[in-house]
């Protein structure tokens, strides 16, 4: 079935900018010398690339250097720390070869934590042959998720993403796997799983041609263990136009109807950061054209400092998606990897950010959890604050564990307005948390050098 959206007279073209050519933007043009420079040095470490829907319609560029679109996509001196800045600016200043500039970048980079929460030692799957499916992983008992080689990249890119080591040329970090017929077979002997979730890089990236290949596929196996495709993507805030003018946007809406005509949720997985993403009316259109289709759209967003670290803006946030017809899904905290010293929130300042912004919006919006941290042992939620035995304490559970008995499951952490994440926490009431020995147990048997670091 054909759904037809708003007529548009301009059909835009994507238009990329990356290190190579962002000067030529012309907003760039006009900001000090020094800060363009202060771009090139974080950008030969973190990813940067950006496109002209976010700069044109996005950015305000009369908000210089607070605009929080500029802020998520434009290079940030602070987003390193100083001894990495100055290392690179070096560098840089001293006109070193292009491979000496690399060596040196990735002597950073390594001391970023790369993969968070034992991405490449915990999770990549086995088959029963022996296989290791490094395109895979495989954390939650219900949900597998799968990274297609063709969707290692993104439109434009977050400038926290956890994912960034896949698209600074360091090949060995990607998850990438082109066989989805290794996926079926993975599935057809894992029938806990009932949920697969595309991910990236953005696997709206792919052509329609592409994605309809792996859908196909696993649609053609007819696995009754599969419930659910789930499609992470940041492209209807950062390129509606994939399914609105783009030479295939019809048909990727065709291969989501197809999904759901053949009796599967389609879950759409959007990345919203701030409200202004949803302030044009090309995103709006294309919400609407993708929910025609039958899919969901669920909404989620780390807390960032120095782009959304505001109640109001979040309430208003999930007010308006809950108004075109989305779901209020998560907010989570950002992962301890990259520049997590400039984005990162305590997570006492977090909760109180999300229990404002909760308590202001209707039960419509309360969909929404959070703060949640997606941690080695799982995802941990905070819930709030308390006094236990005269002592002050951090309350949480697990939304998602490693173990599904966890679970639900509330456990203390001595009172820290300071902490950023699990791992800077300490147990109240007891010597450890209660999943420490299983968790400890779980990494001997599923030791680094298994990893495709090694």
């Amino acid at each position: 079935m054909t759904y037809q959206v708003t007529e548009w007279s301009n059909s835009p073209s994507l238009k990329s900018y990356t290190l190579a050519n962002f000067r030529n933007i012309p907003e760039i043009e006009n900001l000090s010398e020094e800060t363009k420079f202060e771009m090139e040095v974080v950008g030969n470490v973190l990813p940067f690339k950006a496109n002209n829907y976010v700069v044109e319609q996005l950015i305000d560029w009369n908000n210089i250097p607070h605009d929080p679109m500029y802020v998520l996509t434009f290079p940030q001196k602070g987003m390193l720390r100083p001894e990495h800045y100055s290392k690179m600016e070096n560098a840089l200043k001293n006109n070193l070869e292009k491979d000496e500039i690399t060596k040196i970048a990735n002597e950073i980079r390594l001391q970023l934590n790369p993969h968070p929460a034992g991405q490449m030692e915990l999770n990549v799957p086995t088959l029963k042959d022996g296989t290791k499916l490094y395109g895979m992983q495989h954390k939650y008992k219900e949900t597998c998720l799968f990274f297609p080689s063709q969707s290692q990249t993104c439109h434009a890119y977050c400038s926290f993403c956890f994912r960034w080591p896949q698209f600074v040329g360091m090949d060995e970090m990607k998850f990438a796997m082109q066989e989805a017929e290794l996926l079926v077979k993975y599935l057809q002997e894992h029938q806990e799983i009932t949920d697969v979730l595309f991910t990236g890089g953005d696997p709206m990236i792919m052509r329609s041609q592409i994605f309809s290949k792996y859908i196909d596929t696993l649609l053609e196996s007819n696995i009754p263990n599969l419930k659910n495709i789930r499609i992470g993507t940041k492209s209807l805030s950062y390129w509606p136009y994939k399914f609105l003018t783009d030479s295939d946007s019809q048909s990727m809406l065709d291969v989501f109807q197809k999904v759901t005509d053949n009796g599967l949720h389609l879950a759409f997985m959007a990345h919203f950061n701030h409200l202004n993403e949803l302030s044009t009316q090309s995103v709006i259109d294309a919400i609407k054209a993708v929910k025609k289709t039958g899919a969901e759209i669920r909404t989620q967003s780390p807390l960032l400092a120095h782009i959304n670290d505001d109640a109001e803006m979040w309430a208003k946030m999930w007010t308006k998606q809950v108004l075109h017809g989305c779901i209020p899904y998560y907010m989570f905290v950002v992962r301890d990897t990259g520049a997590q010293h400039y984005f990162g929130v305590p997570l006492v300042k977090a909760y109180s950010i999300f229990k404002k912004a909760y308590s202001s919006v209707s039960g419509l919006a309360r969909t929404v959890r959070g703060p949640s941290m997606s941690a080695t042992p799982g995802k941990v939620h905070v819930i709030g604050t308390a006094e236990l035995n005269d002592q002050k304490v951090i309350v949480l559970r697990f939304l998602q564990g490693r173990n599904p008995n966890w679970v639900q499951k509330p456990f203390f952490a001595k009172y820290d307005e300071n902490a950023l994440w699990l791992d800077d926490l300490k147990p109240a009431l007891t010597n450890k948390f209660f999943f420490e020995d299983e968790m400890n147990n779980f990494k001997k048997i599923h030791p680094e050098e298994d990893s495709p670091e090694s």
